[in-house]
């Protein structure tokens, strides 16, 4: 028979055990607490990207923007109020599409009448953004769940988090370092510019008046140029004009992208300067003759960006809805 103490011993092992258990990650976090968690997703996924073929592209950029600001928490789908400007106002979020916002929250308002209060929205996110690159081509890959939502969203913290497209590679390779991404990690992640598209507006330093000896930067294709040129002629009165990130194969997630920039089809500066640079010229030549190694690659840092700072317990909440906090008053 077990003594007291033997017995008080247990008992305190398992209240010191029990939060961190709680506070774990694992893909089958809902399996018990909402067991439609992955149906449900999977169909207003499926729904809202063959409706809306840029979805995809959209959802995956939200994703990336919101993990790294302050973590994979949501942050980035809080609305603005009077006493608070969040982070989707900040500049370089401003272009993210609206159809991302609108698939998170038509996935969020199913699981609240199937199962109020259980999932979070940066979940949601993580997995839509998965499901999104599986159905385009892309590799499968796990996602861990039971992330909180944040109780932070400031349009302030977004500077200096998320590469800009004019910025020189060796601030993004650093900016990747500071967040524990390798230089191949990186390059891996920028292969998402195989689908979507970007506004003329970040590449037109390009197209006109490049420099005194060239209208065009020389970097181009010329032909490619040329077209740019003409698609891109009114940029400055219709700023939503813009181009496909990779002008081969736009809807689909394969390894075009990094054959692109071979070929000197990369739409960016920042996506030409991979190709040229001899910390990321190698990967970029690797990614483009083996699509298997891309996928592999891609897999694992997507993993490695959806756990990036993530918040867990009491640091953070499951949102009633995903565009403002549980409690108005908290900015």
């Amino acid at each position: 028979m077990a003594s007291p103490g033997h017995n008080l011993l247990i008992l305190l092992l398992f209240f010191i055990s029990f939060p961190c258990s709680k506070s774990r990650l694992s893909v089958d976090y809902y399996n018990k607490t909402c067991p439609q968690f992955a149906s449900i997703m999977e169909q207003i996924v499926s729904d809202k990207q063959i409706a809306s073929p840029t979805t995809a592209a959209g959802v995956l950029r939200l994703f990336f923007h919101d993990c790294m600001v302050e973590g994979c928490d949501g942050s980035l789908l809080i609305t603005s109020t009077s006493f608070n400007k969040a982070e989707r106002d900040a500049d370089i979020d401003q272009s993210i599409p609206g159809d991302a916002y609108d698939l998170v929250t038509r996935v969020k308002t199913a699981l609240e009448l199937q199962c109020p209060g259980i999932v979070s929205c940066a979940d949601i996110l993580a997995t839509a953004a998965r499901n999104l690159v599986t159905m385009v081509g892309g590799p499968y890959y796990n996602v861990r769940l039971g992330r909180k939502d944040g109780l932070v969203s400031n349009a302030s913290l977004v500077q200096g988090n998320i590469a800009q497209p004019t910025m020189p590679l060796t601030d993004i390779i650093s900016l990747f370092h500071s967040k524990g991404f390798s230089v191949q990690e990186m390059v891996a992640l920028v292969g998402a510019h195989t689908i979507g598209f970007s506004h003329c507006k970040e590449f037109s330093h390009r197209l006109f008046n490049f420099s005194k000896t060239s209208e065009t930067d020389p970097a181009y294709y010329p032909i490619y140029a040329e077209g740019l040129r003409k698609l891109c002629a009114n940029y400055t009165k219709d700023p939503t004009m813009s181009a496909y990130n990779d002008v081969m194969t736009p809807g689909k997630f394969d390894n075009m992208y990094y054959k692109n920039l071979q070929r000197g089809l990369g739409l960016l500066s920042t996506d030409q300067a991979l190709s040229v640079d001899r910390r990321t010229k190698p990967f970029v030549d690797l990614y483009a003759a083996n699509e298997t190694a891309f996928f592999e690659a891609f897999a694992h840092v997507m993993e490695k960006v959806g756990i990036y700072k993530i918040k867990t317990g009491k640091k953070g909440e499951v949102r009633h809805r995903c565009d403002q906090f549980n409690d108005a008053k908290i900015n």
